[in-house]
């Protein structure tokens, strides 16, 4: 199954995929020359959005969380990826601790941490979850609906080390995105691999470096492939400093808004698309909110921008935005049930191992599908031969589309390598 794009522009995509299939060889040998110099992220889920005219990544998850909705037959490639990167990150690893969010009500991430268990217990790892809750001061048993046991145990931290009673780990893998900040517990493990790296928290990680580090891929990769980096890349401008709750907030980005929606006329144009251009607002820090407590702005006209000059309604624990990022909107023109779908990549070190479409039956084609009501369907791929099949006619075959999918949300990933590496106070140390 390939959902059914709704826009006629179909004719770009599939001369991407074509030109994909085509340079396969040049571009798996690209990525493993990349790879050689820079460390893929542990673990990975990109957003992908198909316009019918380009393809691009719109969040790059360096902490996913819906390990559950993948399927049984994904799993293999999984466990295999797991196995790989622990090889190479610590090959005598006995000991895997897992710390999770503070989401240990809810079923669904719970089905998310059994699945994360499955994965690298199947991989030759003991796993144990340990949480960062002062309030967890004994093992707690959790029940899932399948009848499957989670065991949620207090952290202990020594001197140099982090683990639990009786359990010494030699990687601490964090599936807590740290946006409330890093905690003290964590820092200063020299003896132990603490991955995601601290600085991918997103009280310390800047959306603008990943988005910077990704044009700079891209460009690249369009060089290697022959085509404009813009078919895979949205244009972006970071806004600092924005004057919130007055009345030159307001003109402050506007201003920015208006230069980069020209941009993007100005392309579509070139590329002869008559949609109307529109504009997505974010915070710079992750750990932000924009003025109405919402995540994300979806700019179609002037009015949309009045909020920045009212009085900031977030909640009290929330702060609000002062840095934005402005990024071409990208509409997300492919169905599946008739509902706004987007493909989900999941990867496990520099291999991709599956995937779902986010579908919303709500949602229009240009808001984002990761809302509540949002379902989940898992890619195709799984029912075929993985493999890519290139006599296939472009746009038919599942796994020739999946493999685009895999080649996007791998140069996100590469990018999100090289953000890592840019941000990583350690390397101020030894320069």
């Amino acid at each position: 199954m390939v959902p059914h794009l709704i826009t006629a522009l179909t004719g770009p995509i599939n001369e991407l995929e074509q030109r994909m299939l085509d340079a396969m060889p040049a571009i798996e040998r690209w990525f493993r020359l990349e790879w050689m110099e820079h460390t893929p992220a542990f673990y990975s889920a990109v957003d992908i959005r198909n316009a019918g005219f380009k393809l691009v990544p719109v969040d790059t998850s360096l902490f996913p969380r819906s390990w559950s909705s993948l399927t049984r037959d994904m799993l293999p490639l999984a466990v295999q990826a797991a196995q790989a990167a622990i090889e190479k990150i610590c090959p005598e690893a006995r000991n895997l601790l897992i710390v999770p969010d503070g989401q240990i009500d809810n079923s669904f991430y719970l089905a998310n941490l059994l699945q994360m268990r499955r994965i690298f217990e199947s991989a030759g790892l003991n796993v144990r979850f340990g949480s960062l809750d002062p309030a967890i001061k004994s093992p707690k048993e959790l029940k899932l609906h399948s009848g499957e046991k989670i065991v949620i145990e207090p952290l202990l931290r020594t001197r140099n080390r982090l683990g639990l009673k009786h359990f010494d780990p030699c990687t601490i893998l964090l599936n807590n995105d740290l946006a409330a900040g890093v905690p003290g517990i964590l820092e200063d493990l020299h003896e132990q691999y603490v991955l995601p790296p601290l600085q991918a928290g997103w009280s310390l990680r800047r959306k603008s470096n990943h988005l910077k580090t990704y044009e700079e891929v891209a460009k690249r990769f369009g060089k290697l492939l022959g085509i404009d980096p813009w078919l895979i890349n949205p244009l972006h401008a970071r806004l600092t400093d924005v004057a919130v709750g007055k009345p030159a907030g307001i003109e402050q980005v506007q201003t920015e808004v208006d230069a980069l929606l020209g941009r993007v006329r100005r392309k579509y144009k070139e590329y002869g698309i008559t949609e109307k251009p529109f504009m997505a607002i974010k915070p710079d820090n992750g750990a932000d909110v924009l003025p109405n407590g919402a995540n994300v702005l979806i700019v179609r006209d002037a009015a949309d921008l009045e909020m920045f000059g009212r009085k900031p309604r977030a909640a009290k624990e929330q702060r609000v935005a002062t840095d934005l990022i402005l990024r071409e909107g990208v509409l997300t023109n492919e169905r599946v049930h008739d509902a706004v779908a987007e493909p989900v990549v999941y990867m496990l070190d520099r291999y991709v191992v599956g995937g779902y479409y986010r579908i919303h039956a709500d949602r229009t084609s240009d808001e984002s599908t990761n809302a509540p009501g949002s379902r989940y369907v898992p890619l195709a791929f799984a029912e075929s031969h993985h493999l890519p099949q290139p006599g296939q006619q472009a746009g038919a075959s599942a796994p020739n589309r999946f493999y685009m999918y895999g080649v996007i949300a791998r140069l996100a990933m590469l990018a999100s390598s090289y953000e890592m590496e840019a941000t990583d106070p350690q390397a101020e140390v030894y320069e």
